[in-house]
């Protein structure tokens, strides 16, 4: 079983690992594929692939389907390959700044148990405690031989946690406690497993990539309207983080002030003041109501009768969509988007309201000379976050990195 890359100049060692890799990645994008299937689309010769495909089957990484029988063909009926959920297992955290969940999930991305906490501020004396608990809780539920198939821990949380400290009601002591951490070293103190760190709304985006993706966009911006609303980039296929690891930090965009939900103290407003899940509960709170039990009623329309609860989230969306919007034409007169993926802290009903609103605040606006892209509604929602870090182990470990065959860099970034 291979868990660890390994690194040299260009040989067939190299060579052998990435189709290792191509295949399993192959596999995973295409549910299950046969021998000949593998060997058309990788180039590789029959003999060649079916080496391979023996050897992952022997490490357990693959299995073997029951035959597909196709009416009216001749021969001996083909054996679909796919995954096998118990090759590998990973835990992933996502610290936000209401709730850290973790979740531990197999080798296909099923999530096997999960553990939440909410909380009205991060603080970090709860918050790593917590997660040291939750990932022995969570091992505990493995049997010896999925504990020894356990990759590694990848952990979601946005970059400056700290950060808009009025918006989030975060304690400046607490601002400072952040400003002083490295998250990723918190947690590795207390763990014998690597541990890996990516920004939240980028681990949102690698969900997508996986998961969420029905349109089978190439090139698409992924919006993820979280706490604070933020973004990532797939381009080719592949998440492009940028030159600092910050590409698609849509949250940071400026807007025209009018796009704010309150009066703005200068001629610009970032989009995190505009269409942020807290703007929407700072609106039910404001009437004494609970934002996440108004929304689930939302979402199964219970609160039909309820027109406070209604007007509420449909003024948030409305406006949220319209600063959206914007942001979306804005992105898309810079890279040729083919798709936008819209998803957040919010059932698929509701998620799939701002994204039609959204479509209609776009035609809104000029878009003289530019193609807009398709807009999707994600539907992964709330797990996207700790379902992206949880798959950092897997990438790292199985994705397939063109440095293999030409570096000795390990930049797992470079999988995805």
């Amino acid at each position: 079983m291979k868990l660890k890359q390994t690194s040299g100049g260009s040989n067939l060692s190299g060579i052998a690992q990435y189709n290792e890799r191509l295949i399993l990645q192959l596999i995973r994008r295409s549910g299950s594929l046969t021998k000949a299937e593998i060997s058309r689309l990788t180039q590789l010769s029959a003999q060649t692939a079916s080496v391979i495909i023996n050897r992952l089957l022997d490490d357990e990484l693959l299995y073997k389907q029951e035959r597909r029988y196709e009416i009216g063909k001749v021969g001996q009926p083909a054996i679909p390959i796919a995954l096998n959920p118990e090759g590998a297992y990973s835990i992933g955290v996502k610290i936000g700044r209401r709730g850290v969940d973790l979740v531990l999930i197999n080798f296909t991305g099923v999530i096997l148990q999960r553990i939440n906490h909410i909380y009205d501020y991060p603080d970090p004396d709860f918050i790593f405690p917590a997660i040291k608990q939750g990932i022995s809780d969570l091992i505990a539920t493995l049997s010896p031989v999925q504990h020894r198939r356990l990759l590694g821990i990848g952990i979601a949380a946005p970059y400056g946690l700290g950060g808009w400290q009025q918006e989030a009601d975060i304690p400046s002591s607490i601002t400072e406690y952040w400003n002083r951490l490295d998250i990723k070293e918190a947690v590795q103190a207390h763990q014998p497993y690597p541990v890996w760190l990516v920004n939240d709304a980028t681990a949102a985006c690698i969900a997508s990539l996986e998961f969420g993706n029905p349109e089978r966009f190439n090139n698409y911006l992924h919006i993820f309207v979280g706490t604070f609303i933020g973004g990532g980039i797939i381009m080719n296929r592949t998440l492009y983080l940028g030159s600092f690891n910050n590409a698609g930090a849509i949250g940071s965009m400026p807007l025209p002030s009018s796009y704010a939900h309150n009066e703005a103290n200068g001629p610009t407003v970032q989009l995190i003041n505009c269409a942020s899940r807290y703007l929407l509960n700072n609106g039910f709170e404001a009437h004494q109501l609970d934002p996440n039990l108004e929304v689930e009623l939302l979402a199964e329309d219970e609160a039909a009768n309820n027109s406070l609860s209604r007007d509420i989230f449909q003024m948030w969306a409305q406006q949220a969509a319209a600063a959206i919007a914007y942001a979306v034409v804005a992105s898309a007169s810079l890279i040729d988007f083919e798709g936008v993926i819209i998803d957040g802290l919010l059932p698929a009903r509701l998620t799939k309201y701002l994204t039609d609103t959204v479509q209609t605040e776009m035609e809104k606006l000029d878009i003289e000379g530019l193609i807009l892209p398709k807009l999707s509604a994600g539907t992964i929602g709330n797990d996207a976050r700790a379902l992206g870090g949880a798959f950092l182990p897997f990438y790292t470990n199985f994705a397939p990195d063109r440095s293999i065959l030409i570096s000795s860099e390990d930049n797992i970034f470079q999988a995805f």
